[in-house]
């Protein structure tokens, strides 16, 4: 299948499913002894998620990584017992050769770009259970270690490489591909594993990449490990890593049910997350329901609840949404954040949240909201948020509009009015990818004013209340609201995208940075701009003729 017909495929067919559980898994296995989970990757060729392409030598595209991310799903929440998890591979002297170069070749510039973005979230996903949950992850590296396969690796805590004098470790994409060395991939040798500049250079422009005792000098894996001892070193590695963890050793797992959801013309629609699309007006109105009733919550019922425990199910929802419409929804620009529901409800439970946050299963299900939420901030779409008298922007749904580039907050005059309310969640509970909460980072970490705020959790704040505190960014009241929100919406969808992106970008990371946010921050601009220049996928680009015996031209400018 040729260059066009494939891209013609990729927007023509039925949106990406990203729902699955492990008896539809084509690419991964899971298997569980004691304390230890292993992850064995194992692609299978002819398995991928769009047609044109094999997945040979254990590269992976969107459909692998989906599985990865539904297993990591179900060992945070199913398996309460796991404390450390083992990447390994099922194919001889490969662990994995990376993204697929073909499939990449043929994909549209929308589609690769996505597709790096859910990868380096879910790489992103691992570091934060490492960081939160007691799960500690292991790269048992049994052969040829590329591109993406190495930033999987990059992800974990502990790099374990096989010393056969014949695998190595490498990032490609620069001499093979003519593209930045995988986003999440090159910040991670850099700002993670300290890698110095002249070794990285070296390391980047090389496409047989490092092996051995090099390997290991250079601060690229932390063991080189023989053959005959590999297994063995692994196992007992991974037992080591289990002893650390506080993770529980006789807690009942919650079984992540399926989530329900229809989708039709008009949107997509689950219990407690419904999408409305305006495609005349470029628009996705998201609108979030909260429970009705405040209720009693106890570690006995939530446990019993599970998977639907409303922040839990809620948070599903949501993040299914957003894949959803990143990945199938490109001309939707604007999304519009709005939400319905019991506000005392909400903030009754995120007092339950942190009340019970050294629970297992609640701290995971902080970990989901704060996952979600980050993923809102990393989106490429303009994102506004609609209060009015009906809404429940409180505690954690006001992270909705705390995330937001722009919050219009009616000022009624007539009737119910409309309210907004802080609650302790709200101050560093659920961080951006800045580490920052969603108000330090729109205050500039000004403790004045984020103090000034605390003094506010729990009051329902007017409009203008919430305008003083900079909570929102504008209350037109009942005369002028339909006009400037109709102004405000039409005038951003008119506006170039491209340039929108970058300053969102930028808007919404200012000040602190990390490695998450130069990750994304590269993604959005480097490797944005790399994949669409002629150098990386113009006719005789490195990316197209990759495979074929064509000569590269480059246009040797810089710019």
């Amino acid at each position: 299948m040729d260059v066009a017909a494939t891209q013609e495929a990729q927007s023509t067919a039925a949106p990406i499913d990203f729902r699955t559980d492990p008896s539809r898994y084509k690419h991964w296995r899971l298997s569980f002894e004691g304390p230890v989970a292993t992850l064995t990757m194992d692609v299978a060729e002819e398995g991928g998620i769009r047609p044109g392409y094999k997945l040979k030598l254990n590269s992976y595209d969107l459909g692998v990584d989906i599985e990865l991310h539904d297993a990591l799903q179900r060992i945070r929440f199913e398996h309460p017992e796991i404390r450390s998890v083992v990447f390994a591979s099922a194919k001889n002297r490969i662990f994995c050769s990376g993204a697929n170069i073909y499939m990449l070749g043929l994909s549209s510039h929308a589609w690769k770009v996505n597709f790096c973005k859910f990868t380096n979230e879910t790489r992103n996903g691992i570091e934060d259970a490492s960081a939160h949950s007691g799960l500690k992850f292991l790269a048992a590296l049994n052969g040829t270690t590329a591109g993406g396969g190495y930033e999987l690796a990059l992800a974990c805590d502990e790099i374990i490489l096989i010393d056969d004098r014949s695998s190595a470790v490498s990032l490609p994409e620069l001499p093979l591909l003519g593209v930045l060395p995988g986003t999440g991939g090159l910040t991670r040798v850099t700002d993670k594993r300290k890698v110095r500049r002249d070794h990285a250079d070296i390391f980047c422009t090389n496409p047989d990449g490092v092996r051995g005792q090099r390997a290991k000098d250079w601060r690229l894996v932390d063991e080189i490990v023989k053959p005959q001892q590999f297994a063995e070193h692994i196992k007992q590695r991974a037992r080591q890593f289990a002893e650390q963890s506080d993770r529980p050793t006789d807690a009942k797992g919650v079984t992540l049910t399926p989530l329900e959801r229809t989708a039709d013309e008009s949107g997509i629609h689950y219990k407690f997350v419904d999408v409305q699309y305006n495609r005349e007006a470029r628009t996705a109105t998201i609108t979030v329901r909260a429970p009705e009733a405040v209720t009693d919550n106890t570690l006995e019922k939530v446990l019993a609840a599970g998977a639907n425990w409303w922040p839990l199910q809620m948070a599903r929802e949501l993040d299914d949404a957003i894949l959803t419409l990143r990945t199938s929804e490109l001309d939707l620009g604007l999304w519009i954040f709005k939400t319905t529901g019991n506000r005392d409800a909400v903030i009754a439970i995120d007092d339950f949240l942190l009340a019970h946050e050294d629970n297992w299963f609640v701290r995971e299900v902080l970990g989901m909201l704060r996952r979600t939420f980050a993923r809102i901030d990393v989106t490429s779409r303009s994102l506004f948020a609609i209060i009015e008298p009906n809404s429940c922007f409180a505690g954690s749904l006001l992270e909705l509009a705390l995330a937001a580039d722009r919050v219009y907050m009616r000022d009624a005059q007539e009737g119910e009015p409309a309210t907004v309310a802080l609650s302790k969640i709200n101050f560093g509970a659920l961080p951006m990818t800045n580490h920052l909460s969603r108000l330090e980072a729109r205050f500039y970490q000004s403790v004045d004013r984020i103090n000034s705020l605390r003094q506010q959790i729990g009051k329902q704040l007017s409009a203008k209340e919430a305008l003083d505190a900079g909570l929102v960014t504008s209350a037109p009241d009942d005369l002028d609201w339909e006009d400037e929100l109709r102004q405000a919406i039409e005038s951003r969808a008119a506006q170039s995208p491209d340039a929108l992106t970058g300053l969102e970008a930028n808007l919404r990371f200012g000040g602190t940075e990390t490695m998450e946010t130069r990750v994304f921050g590269r993604l959005s601009a480097w490797q944005n701009w790399i994949f669409i220049r002629p150098n990386a996928v113009g006719p005789n680009g490195a990316l197209k003729v990759y495979g074929t015996g064509a000569p590269v031209k480059f246009n040797w400018e810089r710019v």
